[in-house]
């Protein structure tokens, strides 16, 4: 959540219009009579928490708050008049069901919404020549599905910008709240949809659930699935320290995602400390020289007889030939990282006479298409709700999540203006390499 300490954001939330009804949800208005109190507009956090002292005194570095997430006391929707929508953009991610559970069943049970239409395939699915049909949800539909990887309603990549044929849609379908489910590009989709029903002055609220595996979504605590991600990774990590010390100079190598952040990796590296070697895209390294990854691998194959090293995909891609292909969401396709660094060390101890046993473990889709573990179910539970209270009073453009652990709505807008990267700089990095005793810099020139 590191970001310009001198920055200052505008964290002001879009609405509808004046939130008139009496919500269906009965809570308290006071506080001590043992109720859960509704939630005010004027309920605010910190955004930071980072003081600093100035003649003596403890100062804020930054002053901006962040609106409160929860039920409200007046709605903007009357619920007998809602048609919701609900759709998973972009990558499987561990949590994906957990999100769409919790927003049916709050829709459902806490606002007496009947009308809930599961979109297919993602904003694929609500382009005009969809072969896919909407899956109208209830309770009874998602009743298991927390209990399994994936989603539902399956996930794709792509149609997001296609916003006016997405706002037609939702106005043929008579639609007035859509939630998607999505990382960066599907946020900025949902930005962009919004602006349509807004130039056109429709009543539709546009919520985002915010889904990043790599956990690269600035302004947020964690993305759900991030905690499934590593805990799945570590079985890899331990299998390849395995494979390592039960061979003659064993090197297990594993792959994990971080297209540009490495999260999963740095994480994983702490939750399982077999790793030697953590490479991430924010921490360059060079393959050959003195100071280079594979002179550091031999190094320890000669002092300990194995390694261990992990790799983020997005690390060392610069030593690979661009493939100059793109996915539908508009992302660079990377080359294999791990099979490269494979076939480089096979040649590189050839040649310097070291017999090695190199073993290559890729869990990618094992790790994505998991269930959501305990932790990951809870922040979905409370996420997706979080979601269905800010749409049903009106909200728009923004998202549900979590900031010093409260949760909170952030503008869309915002939450997509830049990307969350690992600090080389900062803690964890420094509590990775102290973990794994690896050099601080993998570089000639430093």
């Amino acid at each position: 959540m590191a970001g310009n300490k001198s920055q200052q954001y505008d964290f002001t939330i879009e609405s509808l219009g004046p939130a008139k009804l009496n919500s269906p949800i009965r809570m308290s208005k006071r506080g001590g009579d043992g109720l859960a109190d509704y939630v005010s507009d004027s309920d605010r956090i910190l955004y930071s928490i980072e003081t600093e002292q100035v003649n003596g005194e403890s100062k804020l570095v930054q002053s901006d708050t962040l609106e409160l997430a929860g039920p409200r006391e007046r709605i903007y929707f009357n619920p007998a008049h809602v048609h919701a929508a609900i759709c998973t953009c972009g990558g499987l991610c561990p949590g994906l069901n957990n999100v769409i559970r919790s927003v049916v069943r709050c829709f459902w049970y806490r606002y007496g919404v009947r009308r809930i239409s599961g979109i297919q395939y993602g904003y694929l699915g609500l382009l005009e020549n969809s072969p896919w049909p909407v899956i109208p949800l209830d309770p009874d539909v998602v009743d298991d599905i927390q209990e399994k990887g994936g989603t539902i309603l399956g996930s794709a990549r792509g149609g997001g910008k296609q916003v006016e044929e997405i706002v037609d849609s939702l106005e043929r379908m008579n639609i007035n709240i859509l939630i998607t489910i999505g990382g960066d590009g599907t946020l900025r989709g949902a930005q962009d949809i919004g602006e349509e029903i807004k130039r056109r002055g429709l009543k539709i609220a546009v919520v985002g659930v915010p889904k990043t595996i790599d956990n690269d979504l600035s302004f947020i605590d964690a993305s759900f699935g991030f905690d499934t991600a590593v805990s799945q990774a570590v079985p890899a990590i331990r299998g390849a320290h395995v494979e390592a010390t039960g061979s003659i100079n064993g090197i297990g190598l594993v792959k994990v995602m971080g297209r540009e952040s490495g999260f999963i990796a740095a994480n994983a590296s702490l939750a399982q400390s077999d790793v030697n070697f953590c490479l991430i895209p924010e921490s360059p390294f060079d393959l050959e020289g003195p100071n280079g990854l594979l002179e550091n691998v031999k190094r320890r194959l000669l002092e300990r007889g194995h390694a261990v090293i992990l790799v983020a995909e997005g690390a060392g891609q610069e030593f690979i030939p661009p493939s100059g292909e793109t996915d539908a969401s508009g992302n660079l396709k990377f080359h294999d990282i791990g099979v490269f660094l494979k076939e480089k060390m096979k040649a590189y101890f050839a040649e310097q006479g070291v017999s090695t046993s190199i073993k290559y473990i890729d869990p990618s889709y094992l790790i994505r298409s998991a269930p959501a573990n305990s932790y990951d179910s809870i922040y979905c539970a409370r996420i997706g709700a979080h979601a269905v209270h800010a749409a049903m009073a009106g909200k728009t453009q923004c998202i549900a999540s979590r900031v010093n652990n409260q949760y909170v709505y952030i503008p869309i807008k915002v939450a997509v203006s830049k990307r969350s990267h690992v600090d080389t700089e900062g803690s964890l990095w420094r509590d990775v390499l102290e973990n794994t005793r690896q050099p601080f810099s993998m570089k000639n020139s430093d």
